[in-house]
């Protein structure tokens, strides 16, 4: 009798167990992240990068608890509707979307799984949320004011270059924040009592012939836009300017990459914190209740390799307020 007992006991402690290790057994949900990217794997890398810190910090390791699926246009943004929509289909649980035509195609390829934004001039200028605090919809993520450092940028090369009196500004009209750009940079441009000339560029191949307009038409200085082209393509353009003898201003990134002057935030920085909002998403959040981020922090940086090339001597009120001097 009392072998009995034992035995039931056994046997009711066994059936209880059993859904308890089969549950234990069952693997953990592996998240799917989509990356749209507008360039090259090569010229995106330490953006990639970054976001993989990010991401492997807040505990996520690829081919364990996370899959990332990429899909490159290769510079031909006509691709990025269907690289989208690729995506899309994965059925991916968030999609990152590197750039403003990334963004666009993302939107427009889907109105449901979140789009996370590493960063992007106004968001709410260029209808990428409805405000910043409550963004709506299906998209968050980081952004920073372009038309405010565009002028600041050109404030700072006429602190460094005196004598210029033409500047340039290229651009991409493709970016909707073109407009607001040329609108700030004229205004800065007139109390600094200098010309400036928007120049288009829309494809890296038209790089070389758009620097020979600028000299025919005697621009003696160039700001460059944040845009993802410019970014990605950024030792191509400083090369060129140094070439004309074109002192130039842009992202810091650009002045790293030889440019003269750089001045914005820290993009690396940006898209290691896009993990934050992946992992935010991942865990349940909605995107369009995480409100978007505005850059705090800006950094300035001389290359002053370039300008000795350029023979220039910037000014030590210039110097003096770098976070960075490249010698």
């Amino acid at each position: 009798m009392i072998a009995r007992r034992a035995f039931l006991r056994t046997l009711a402690g066994s059936l209880l167990a059993a859904p308890v290790a089969a549950e234990a057994q069952q693997p953990a949900k592996v998240a799917r992240i989509g990356f749209l990217g507008p360039e090259t794997v090569s010229g995106s890398k330490s953006r990639v990068d970054a976001l993989r810190a990010g991401l492997r910090d807040l505990g996520y390791v690829e081919g364990k608890n996370i899959v990332i699926e990429f899909r490159w246009a290769e510079g031909k943004y006509d691709r990025l509707p269907d690289l989208a929509t690729e995506l899309v289909r994965l059925n991916v649980d968030v999609l990152v979307a590197a750039g403003e035509k990334a963004v666009d195609a993302a939107k427009r390829a889907t109105t449901t799984i979140p789009i996370v934004v590493p960063v992007t001039g106004d968001a709410v200028a260029t209808s990428l949320a409805t405000s910043l605090a409550r963004p709506g919809g299906n998209i968050t993520g980081s952004t920073f004011f372009g038309a405010e450092l565009t002028s600041k940028r050109l404030e700072l090369l006429r602190e460094a270059a005196p004598r210029i009196t033409r500047v340039a500004y290229l651009l991409n009209p493709a970016n909707s924040a073109s407009g607001p750009g040329i609108a700030a940079l004229e205004i800065a441009a007139k109390s600094l009592k200098l010309g400036i000339q928007p120049f288009e560029v829309r494809a890296p191949n038209e790089f070389d012939s758009v620097f020979t307009t600028m000299a025919k038409r005697h621009v003696d200085a160039i700001v460059v836009q944040a845009d993802t082209i410019f970014i990605i393509n950024a030792k191509a353009v400083a090369d060129l300017a140094a070439t004309r003898q074109f002192p130039s201003a842009g992202l810091k990134e650009f002045a790293e990459a030889g440019g003269l002057i750089g001045y914005g935030p820290n993009l690396l920085e940006m898209y290691r914190h896009a993990a934050v909002f992946v992992d935010k998403i991942l865990k349940g959040a909605k995107p369009g209740d995480l409100p978007i981020e505005r850059a705090t922090t800006f950094e300035l940086v001389i290359n002053m390799k370039t300008a000795k090339t350029l023979g220039l001597t910037i000014p030590p009120s210039v110097l003096l307020r770098a976070d960075q001097v490249i010698q």
